[in-house]
């Protein structure tokens, strides 16, 4: 079993009990992935070996302040797809985005995230909105995710993770997880919310259809 060591930090009770080891176990749901040779929290994936060791904040800060803000129109990108196709944010332009980056394909907290997606799909699209998912993770790996989970929307594969950087989505656990982070795109192009929440995956789809029908 992996583990995550934590010297000198604390995390919120509400997200999960922890000592001086937090023994990470994958949830159990339809839409989550088998267990496998690796352990998956949330989107961090740990060799049944490994350990990670977060270091003090009074040494080094992992906050990124963002880039992309409400009212402003975020930087242009050009990403492949599930197919791998070249897909531009400009495609978009016209018709309300969600667009939602996400840490990793095949991880707990983002297949629920997904399949949430997948599961309310219908709703987005009488909201007139596309929904958009950006990973670091290759076009292969967006395309047997998507098959595995059925899952009828675009996947753009952001490897280097630099439209990340450029959108100025903050990292979670210290700097060692990708922040997953959704924007919501009026028919301009311009961010008019954005959400953030790492450990409630599921409350990105209620947040961003509230905000649809207020367009």
């Amino acid at each position: 079993m992996a583990s995550l060591t934590l010297l000198n930090h604390s995390l919120p009770s509400s997200s999960f009990p922890i000592t001086k080891t937090l023994n990470t176990k994958t949830p159990s749901s339809q839409c989550l992935v088998s267990s496998s040779s690796h352990s998956q929290f949330y989107g961090l994936k740990l060799s049944s070996s490994s350990s990670v060791t977060f270091p003090s904040t009074s040494s080094k800060k992992f906050c990124i302040s963002a880039k992309v803000n409400k009212g402003s129109v975020p930087p242009a990108f050009t990403l492949k797809d599930q197919d791998n196709k070249p897909v531009s944010l400009s495609k978009f332009k016209g018709k309300p985005v969600v667009l939602y980056f996400y840490p990793a394909d095949e991880t707990p907290g983002c297949t629920k995230q997904a399949c949430a997606f997948r599961d309310s799909y219908e709703k987005f699209k009488k909201a007139g909105a596309q929904v958009v998912g950006i990973s670091g993770d290759s076009p292969d790996s967006h395309k047997a995710f998507a098959k595995k989970f059925r899952l009828p929307y675009t996947l753009l594969s952001d490897e280097g993770n630099k439209i990340r950087k450029e959108w100025g989505v903050p990292s979670d656990l210290f700097g060692t997880l990708p922040g997953r982070q959704t924007y919501v795109l009026d028919k301009n192009g311009v961010v008019q919310y954005i959400y953030n929440n790492q450990f409630q995956p599921e409350k990105h789809i209620d947040e961003t259809l509230k905000i649809l029908q207020s367009l």
